[in-house]
């Protein structure tokens, strides 16, 4: 980990490498997770402060399939299309930690993070 290097297509050789006047095919990420120190977890996925719709906010208690949480994430996500809403549940089991398939969205204790649409929470007391 750690040992990545950043080069343009001009610098780069090799059967691989493609000129700079080639259009790539390459897919741009749409977001970047920044180094951690060696033994530490990368830094999570920038979140939106609210949901498209605006019914819901960073930080915000719902209720996911009659379980409370705190929504933690809030954006896009590698692993499906659309927007999706990390939630850290208050006391039910979840699927996972806050990171999906080695990406960190959100960082909540183990078994506790669940990614739902919109369509899928309630504003707990509404």
């Amino acid at each position: 980990a750690g040992k990545g290097v950043f080069a343009q297509s001009t610098q780069l050789s090799g059967s691989t490498a493609m000129p700079a006047s080639a259009p790539s095919k390459a897919t741009v990420p749409t977001h970047v997770v920044a180094m951690a120190a060696e033994g530490q977890r990368p830094t999570t996925l920038p979140s939106k402060e609210m949901t498209a719709d605006g019914s819901i906010s960073l930080g915000q208690q719902v209720t996911w399939n009659g379980k409370t949480g705190m929504v933690r994430y809030i954006g896009d996500v590698r692993f499906a299309k659309g927007e999706w809403l990390g939630v850290e549940l208050t006391d039910a089991k979840g699927m996972h930690d806050g990171t999906v398939l080695g990406v960190p969205y959100f960082e909540c204790p183990a078994a506790k993070g669940v990614f739902a649409q919109v369509a899928q929470l309630s504003a707990s007391g509404a």
